[in-house]
């Protein structure tokens, strides 16, 4: 894991160190674009954005559980920083534009896609840490209480499960309907 060890106040003013082999059309992007096609999926992640959750972290946690490994909620510094810097900055600007206005438009389309790919070189980001760091396996016998703990654990605190259990409930849901296998392109 890598730490950061400038202060906040200097790290907004570098640019990022991104690794040299970012690979953006890797298996989890695949998975988040599959998953995010079925019944209720977006909407039960963006309920969960909207409650302070990191829509990056409950894919990887649901990417994971369906390959049998445990989801720590540990991640990269680098992650952190770019949805924080990167992702979390462009999601802002697009949200502060005005919905109906007209001369906006445009604007608000391409700041969007701008948003889509940041969360694409995000997920890159943590897909390449993923593979890297992460070792541990879960018990292929409690497949759905795998799936539940690892959407529990992306979890921004402990109080925000509590509040987001109907909506984890759905995502639990689908991913238990998924194959094993199938989220693999």
């Amino acid at each position: 894991m890598t730490v950061c060890s400038q202060s906040p106040s200097e790290r907004t003013t570098d640019s990022l160190d991104l690794p040299v082999q970012l690979q953006s059309d890797n298996p989890l992007w695949q998975f988040a674009l599959a998953f995010w096609q079925k019944t209720g999926v977006q909407e039960n992640c963006l309920a969960l954005q909207q409650q302070g959750w990191s829509v990056t972290r409950v894919l990887c946690a649901a990417w994971l559980a369906l390959d049998g490994q445990s989801y720590t909620g540990n991640e990269d510094a680098t992650v952190t920083e770019w949805r924080n810097r990167v992702t979390g900055a462009l999601r802002t600007v697009r949200q502060l534009l005005p919905k109906a206005s007209a001369q906006c438009t445009t604007l608000r389309k391409g700041v969007a896609g701008l948003e889509l790919e940041a969360e694409r070189i995000e997920l890159a980001l943590a897909w390449h840490t993923l593979t890297t760091n992460n070792t541990e396996t879960g018990d292929m016998h409690g497949r759905d209480a795998l799936i539940q703990n690892n959407l529990e654990a992306a979890a921004p605190s402990t109080k925000a499960v509590a509040n987001a259990k109907s909506h984890l409930n759905a995502l639990a849901g689908t991913l238990a309907d998924i194959s094993t296998g199938d989220h693999k392109p």
